[in-house]
Parts: structure tokens; sequence; C-alpha cells
């Protein structure tokens, strides 16, 4: 943002009003969250570039700002200053800086604007550093004192006041899930066909990603006409059914525990199996792996991905399909969080081969796969719009190469990037979760 703006941003006067204790606040929560390991990450960049080519923000526009190794040395010249001999005695001579208003707002541009957490710079570093989670403790220090970006932070507070991202009231909600349920027994010509909410004692907890009731029904339609078909035991839950978690993003652990800790309750209460997370990629690694970190225990279940649930439908003959029902081409976007993150890798794959005529895989792809450019809070984080679409360009020039119609996505967050991608970039293809195309496939 241009500094003649500042004094009409609010974010822009909450940073030109930070107050020392502001500050020692951000230092000491930082220092908190890097043990010798992540210190000796912090100060080994060899600035070699080769993490250059792996980020689609600095390969759509070339600027040094966007460099994985230059947002690291951000945080670097940071620690460097306060927590190491020579930076504190030879600042200059060893690039070491503190944190003044201008480095702050370097970090909000640079470790909130121009970075998704994807974490594919780590796969290019040649000593391989973790430069997301450095990334993202910076942002939990940011996050200490209330620099957040206000459309990232608002998502995280409607989450904990509201009970789900979106706000959605309980009636609003379970009217949803009703009106739904009708439509599930029109589809299978089965009265007895079912949207449970609240069953106790199932095998499967099912959540979802409030932007489904809200905006995309028929993907929670799609589950549930699976679920029928395989003659499954499952449930909704009528209160904490929200598989996202923006915490993540925000950096805020205590947040991020908040909302994981609901759906731990949720199974508690229903005495369910097995917990199983929609088509959500950073629901998938908060909710997988994140969440026994940020509430010190271990979980007493299972949890999964729905793709590994309908992966496993098919191998073990539960449900069939005919490929042939789904017959424009189809290539698949990996979620940075539940692909390089989260391991989940070949099931999606699995799936779309016996469910597609024609299966396309984008190149690069796997844990190699470029990020959409939604995650890390971008979508949220409206000040940033322009240069999330720009950096959607390495994304938009892979969809085109592949030739298909339909790009598959287990993931809301990229299916609302990868649809603003197809309008801004006239790509004329068609987006859909894994799920729904499973659904267009089934032979009830």
């Amino acid at each position: 943002m241009d500094k003649k703006n500042y004094s009409k941003d609010p974010f822009e006067e909450k940073i030109d009003g930070l107050k020392p204790e502001d500050n020692k606040k951000i230092l000491q929560v930082f220092r908190s969250k890097i043990d010798n390991q992540y210190a000796a990450h912090l100060i080994s960049c060899l600035h070699c570039g080769l993490c250059a080519d792996s980020c689609h923000y600095y390969l759509a526009t070339k600027d040094v700002r966007s460099l994985p190794s230059y947002k690291l040395s951000l945080v670097e010249k940071v620690f460097k200053k306060y927590f190491t001999l020579p930076g504190k005695k030879a600042s200059a001579w060893f690039g070491a800086k503190g944190l003044s208003k201008d480095m702050v707002r370097s970090w909000v541009d640079s470790l909130f604007g121009r970075c998704t957490l994807c974490g594919r710079c780590s796969l290019n570093c040649s000593i391989g550093l973790n430069i997301a989670y450095l990334i993202r403790t910076a942002r939990t220090s940011l996050a200490a004192v209330g620099l957040v970006p206000p459309g990232l932070q608002s998502t995280v507070s409607t989450a904990i006041e509201k009970g789900n991202n979106m706000g959605i009231p309980r009636e609003d909600w379970i009217e949803t899930v009703e009106w739904l349920e009708e439509e599930l027994q029109r589809e299978v010509d089965d009265p007895q066909a079912e949207l449970p909410l609240d069953k106790k004692n199932t095998r499967l907890f099912y959540t979802v990603n409030p932007r489904e009731p809200k905006f995309f029904p028929l993907s929670i339609l799609a589950v549930g006409k699976i679920f029928y078909a395989a003659g499954e035991s499952w449930t909704f839950s009528r209160d904490n059914y929200d598989v996202t978690n923006y915490g993540l993003y925000s950096g805020d652990d205590e947040a991020s525990g908040l909302l994981s800790d609901r759906l731990n309750k949720s199974m508690e209460t229903l005495g369910a199996q097995t917990l199983v997370l929609a088509e959500c990629g950073h629901g998938f690694n908060s909710n997988r792996w994140e969440a026994p970190e940020w509430l010190n225990k271990k979980y007493g279940f299972k949890v999964k991905s729905i793709l590994q649930v309908v992966a496993e439908y098919i191998k073990e003959g539960r449900i069939k399909l005919d490929p042939f029902l789904n017959t424009k081409p189809v290539t698949l976007h990996d979620p940075c969080n539940l692909v390089r993150l989260g391991g989940i890798v070949e099931e999606q794959r699995y799936i779309l081969k016996h469910a597609v005529g024609r299966f396309i895989e984008m190149y690069p792809n796997r844990e190699k796969n470029f990020c959409c450019g939604g995650g890390g809070g971008q979508l949220a984080m409206t000040r940033f719009a322009d240069r999330r679409l720009e950096a959607g360009k390495i994304k938009a020039d892979q969809i085109k190469e592949t030739g298909a119609k339909i790009v598959a996505t287990p993931c809301h967050n990229c299916i609302d990037q990868l649809m603003e991608l197809n309008k801004h970039y006239k790509l004329g293809v068609e987006i859909k979760t894994v799920c729904e195309i499973v659904a267009d496939a089934l032979i009830v």
C-alpha cells in the first residue's frame, strides 16, 4: 500500500500505533516458537536462489520481494538482531535489523501478502529449510498483537463466535440438511434415504466446509449419495461440523486449537469411530496433523479424508461407478495442504481413474504441483486480491496446457480460487469436487 494512504487504513494506523510493549510481545512469542533446530534453519539460508522457481508469486511477477529466500531473510534479520550476539553487537555487519514499524510492514506485506504457506519452496531448497513453518511462526508473532490482516482475522473471529466461518445460524444448517435429504430421496428413489444429524455410535462422523451449505449444497448431496450407495453408517453434527480452520493461516495457535477441539468434542458426544474430513486442504492438514500439537494430546479415534473413504469403497466394491457417465476430459489440481503437506496423493487419482472416461495429469503434479494461489488465507485478505490473481496465472497456464474441460480439486478454497482464475483468464472449464464427479458416475 502506498504510504500516502496509510492514514486512511485502520490496519496501517494500528501499525503506526505500535508501542514498545507490543514489539516486546512480538519478539517474545517469536522466540518461544523457535527452538534450536529452527534457529539453525533461520541463519542457514545460502541465498542460492533455487527456491525462486518454486514460488508462483515470484514466477508470475519476478518481484524480488516474492522470493522465498527474501521472505525468510526478513525474519532472519530480526532474529539476528535480538537473539544472536554478533547481531546485537554489529547489526549492520551481520545483516541484522530491528523490528521497526517499516519492518513490521514488510513482514505483513511479504509474509501475509506474498505467501500461501504452500511449502513448495522447501522442496527446492538446497539444504531443506522449512520456510513455511518459519513464515507461519512470524505470522503467529504478529497475531499476538492483533496484526492479522482484517479479512483473515474476521474469518477466524466469525468461526469462533458463530460456530463456523460463514456465520451460518444453527437452524439454517439444519434446514439445509433436511432439504437436501428430500433431494437425495428423490434422486435415489428411496423415501428411507437419509442425511442423518446427531446419530449416535455411527462408524463415521462427516464434517463439511461451511461454504457448501452456503453456496455449494450439491457438494453435500454428492457425498450423501455416495454414503447411501455404500450403505454407510454415518452422521452429521447439528453444531460442530466446520472442517475449516483459518487459525492455521492467521498463525493464532490458541484459536486454531479451539476450533479443532470442537470436532474432537463432537466425536466424543456422538460416539463415532472415525472423523472424516471433507474436501478441504487446510482443514485436513489442521485437523489431521496440526491439531494434536495445538491441543497437546492424542486423538482417541481415527481421522481420515473423505478421499480415503471413497477410495476404500471402490477397492472393496461397496460402490459401482461407470466412468463413461463422465465423458469430458478431467484434470486434477492438487491442494497443497492435502497433498504436499498432508500426504493424500494417490487416492484422488485412483478415484478419478475409476470415475471418468479420460483423466489428464497437470505437469508438474502431486507434491510438486503449483499452488493455485488461494491458500494461506489469501481468499480472505481482499487487500492482496489483485496480487493473488496475478500469481494464479501459473496455475491457469497449467490448466490450459492440459486441454481438459473439467478441473477436479478436493478443496473448496481451491475451488473458489480456480473459479476466479477461470473467469479472469477465460479458461472455459468447469470446476468440481472429486465427490461430485464420483456421484455423477454412481450406479445406484
